[in-house]
């Protein structure tokens, strides 16, 4: 660029035309750039799906991209510009449109004191999976074994649910799972009031990272937090309930069902949790989503 005027009309029509284009990809749903296959294919037909009610785990309770064909997906940016902005790219910095990426949250969530529950807990429990997937499950506060390795989902309970997530064609990596709380509360209470105040709004900056097109709620406690709602769960699951805080002109959907420690204790249970499930495969299909790998049949 020499400065001149034009230079400066032309700078700014290719940055609104860029801003459009972002703005339409967002409105699509499309997450990759031309260029190569995306890996959120459209699958041939609704698939074929099974019956994990004969699944039965002997454990005992705590109380838990996608990657299909195709290359990985850099972490997205949000698709918000002010009107009269002008961003620029250098040789060294992308265009930041603002969006907060995970590692970004995690580094904000630092060695986290907003609430009583660091005194006790051993590891923050951020969330484990795809950082670019259409699907995102999310259960209460992690367990003691949760509290141990920092990972969500790793007790009997998480065994089971991966076990389901597998049924339904995914694995853990594939998909992104997390708490309502990253800390452990003592002797597995529930999570207090001024301790979800503090921690909710790391759950939904990472969902608003993530933007999956489905959350599956794992028991009431996170339904009822992601929904506003104090409803029972059997109340809540078996269909599909919108998330109030989706962006980007994208739907979100929230599927709440039981939470794989009560299917421990209730394995009569596992067969509506699992036509739940069902329903959450045949939206991702109808969205044109194909899971990375065959479901059950």
């Amino acid at each position: 660029m020499d400065g001149t005027a034009d230079d400066a009309h032309e700078l700014r029509d290719l940055t609104r035309q860029l801003r459009g284009q972002l703005l339409r990809h967002a409105m699509l749903g499309t997450w990759a750039a031309p260029g190569g296959a995306s890996p959120r294919v459209a699958a041939s037909g609704a698939p074929e799906l099974g019956d994990p009610s004969a699944s039965q785990d002997s454990g005992t309770s705590p109380d838990a991209g996608h990657a299909a064909a195709g290359a990985p997906i850099a972490e997205r940016a949000p698709i918000e510009i002010a009107e009269d902005a002008v961003p620029v790219a250098t040789d060294d910095a992308p265009i930041a449109l603002g969006r907060k990426t995970l590692p970004q949250i995690r580094a904000e969530l630092g060695d986290c004191t907003r609430c009583k529950l660091h005194t006790t807990r051993r590891s923050i429990v951020f969330g484990v999976g795809s950082p670019d997937t259409p699907l995102m499950f999310v259960g209460e506060a992690p367990g003691e074994q949760e509290d141990k390795r920092g990972e969500p989902f790793v007790g009997p309970a998480g065994q089971l649910l991966d076990k389901m997530i597998e049924a339904m064609g995914w694995t853990r990596a594939t998909v992104y799972i997390a708490n309502t709380t990253k800390c452990r509360p003592p002797n597995n209470r529930n999570p207090q009031p001024d301790e979800l105040a503090q921690c909710m709004p790391f759950l939904h900056a990472q969902i608003a990272a993530i933007a999956p097109r489905i959350i599956v709620a794992l028991g009431r406690p996170a339904s009822n937090q992601l929904l506003d709602t104090n409803a029972p769960i059997s109340a809540l699951r078996g269909k599909f309930h919108d998330y109030a805080r989706a962006t980007d002109g994208v739907s979100l959907k929230i599927m709440p069902t039981f939470h794989p420690a009560y299917l421990l204790r209730d394995p009569d249970k596992k067969r509506a949790a699992w036509s739940d499930l069902k329903l959450v495969m045949a939206e991702l299909a109808r969205l044109g989503i194909a899971p990375p790998h065959p479901p059950r049949a």
